[in-house]
């Protein structure tokens, strides 16, 4: 592991640490000695040199202290290398998973489906289809370079994109019985139906959602009571809704997250927070003419998380007033039907050779900012304890 500064500039800011100094070097400057007659008839002696001492040694090294870590904090300092290097065990749908199960017990290995969002495997098994070898992809990148990879792949295996992947790790190669789901025909043409939920200062982009969703129906069909359908954020939405537009800041509900991890699509508003179990990273799903994102996603779960990144007004997001503006809106929410391709598992073990992805590092200004509010909580009560004198 190795510690660095993402702003090292920032350490100037040690320059400060003198002004604890100064202030009880001149306290101590208040306390003037005072002259008696009596005194001057005394022999003067010669008197003694002053050493610069200070007063109350606790309480100014916590000032110190405390203001290296602000400075400290101000550098942003990262960890590198802090990765854990624990196996991984992932297994695709379609494979009976007891193999895996003993093979982790013996290596201490983390289990995990090969699905979206990577999914523990206490989870219940994805019945969707996979892309498996862009799944690989990802866990490759996603992993640090000396954790060792275990995949237990089906013999009849779909979800492969016509490259045989290639990865930056060896991967030991499983294959056992078994074959992974394949997508169900798509008969329904229908149009999305999402359900609008909003709060009260976000009713202003209701207009221009209601025209977008209204323009998909086909003119021959009547229309349905539930699409487009818009109501308050406390009211529930309907129960066989599979697409939701949630305008509401702030942290999203866990139903909302639930509703999404069981396989529903929700565009989230601007001001809407990503749940805290979003580790992955988020893909570019709308631009404008400018190439400026509008809208940005994630798997999660079986379900996609999307969010906007600007204001549904005219004037935050003038495509709100093209003619492309609906198709590119229903867009978000059209299922993605996989491409019907099945390969044999053995023909298609990945290859090595791939760089080697640098990982991101960890953010350490959190946990400086926990020691920093001790620290200045311990200087407080120091310094305005009973029992001391004035203040400096």
């Amino acid at each position: 592991m190795n510690l660095s500064l993402l702003l090292p500039a920032a350490l100037a800011a040690l320059t400060a640490l003198v002004l604890p100094l100064l202030i009880h070097l001149a306290r101590r400057s208040e306390q003037r000695p005072t002259d008696f007659a009596a005194l001057r008839w005394l022999r003067q002696r010669p008197k003694p040199r002053h050493r610069i001492r200070f007063d109350e040694w606790p309480l100014l090294l916590l000032r110190l202290l405390l203001l290296a870590l602000l400075a400290l904090w101000l550098a942003r300092p990262v960890l590198f290398g802090a990765e854990s290097a624990r196996p991984w065990i992932v297994v695709a749908p379609g494979v009976d998973a007891q193999a895996a199960r003993t093979q982790a017990a013996a290596s201490d290995a983390r289990l995990h489906w090969l699905a979206l969002g990577f999914p523990g495997l206490d989870a219940a098994e994805p019945v969707t289809p996979v892309p498996l070898s862009s799944l690989l992809r990802e866990l490759d990148a996603s992993l640090p370079a000396a954790a060792a990879l275990t995949v237990f792949v089906p013999e009849r295996m779909g979800g492969a994109d016509g490259q045989r992947p290639q990865l930056s790790r060896p991967v030991e190669w499983r294959v056992v019985p078994g074959a992974t789901p394949t997508a169900a025909p798509i008969h329904d043409t229908a149009a999305p139906s999402p359900a609008i939920r909003y709060a009260a200062d976000r009713a202003a982009a209701l207009p221009y959602l209601r025209a977008a969703i209204a323009a998909w129906r086909d003119p021959a069909t009547p229309a349905s009571p539930k699409q487009g359908s818009a109501a308050p954020s406390m009211q529930p939405w309907p129960a066989d809704s599979r697409e939701l537009i949630w305008l509401v800041p702030g942290a999203v509900p866990a139903q909302v997250r639930e509703f999404v991890r069981n396989g529903g699509r929700v565009l989230l508003d601007a001001g809407s927070d990503w749940p805290g179990d979003v580790s992955s990273p988020r893909a570019p799903l709308w631009r404008d003419a400018s190439g400026a994102v509008l809208v940005e996603g994630i798997a999660f779960g079986r379900g996609r998380l999307m969010r906007l990144t600007r204001a549904v007004a005219p004037q935050a997001m003038p495509d709100l007033l093209e003619p492309g503006f609906p198709q590119r809106l229903r867009g978000l929410f059209e299922p993605t039907v996989p491409a019907p391709s099945r390969v044999s598992a053995k023909d298609h073990a990945p290859a090595t050779g791939a760089a080697v992805h640098a990982l991101p590092p960890r953010d350490l200004r959190l946990w400086l900012a926990l020691l920093i509010a001790l620290v200045f909580v311990l200087e407080r009560w120091l310094a305005t304890r009973a029992r001391r004198g004035a203040t400096p």
